[in-house]
């Protein structure tokens, strides 16, 4: 008799599989009543904001479609850079406290 735990049948892992597809396509049309509710609250929002005659970002989005395809330009992160002096007594510090650790194992 082989060890281990035994195989799954291939019914169970039919069945499984139904299970697997049978929740997928319940999440897909979550997806998709999300989305329509998303675009219905969009339109909304849009005919409240032209009421009030206030410009907002989907008002704005829409209006030049040609910039918001463009990539936005990353500004490039400033470095924190550490003094000489400073990594010299970062140094120190470290090669102190790796010998306190051989100290510490070594007893």
């Amino acid at each position: 008799m082989p060890r281990g735990r035994p195989r799954k049948s291939d019914e169970v892992l039919m069945k499984s599989a139904e299970f697997i597809g049978w929740a997928l396509g319940g999440l897909e049309r979550e997806i998709v009543q999300t989305r329509e509710r998303l675009s219905a609250l969009t339109a909304q929002a849009a005919r409240l904001r032209e009421k009030a005659g206030v410009r907002g970002r989907t008002a704005r989005a829409a209006g030049d479609e040609a910039q918001a395809a463009q990539p936005r330009k990353r500004r490039k992160r400033r470095r924190w850079k550490m003094s000489p002096e400073a990594k010299k007594r970062m140094s120190e510090m470290m090669k102190k406290r790796w010998a306190e650790r051989r100290r510490a194992k070594k007893a």
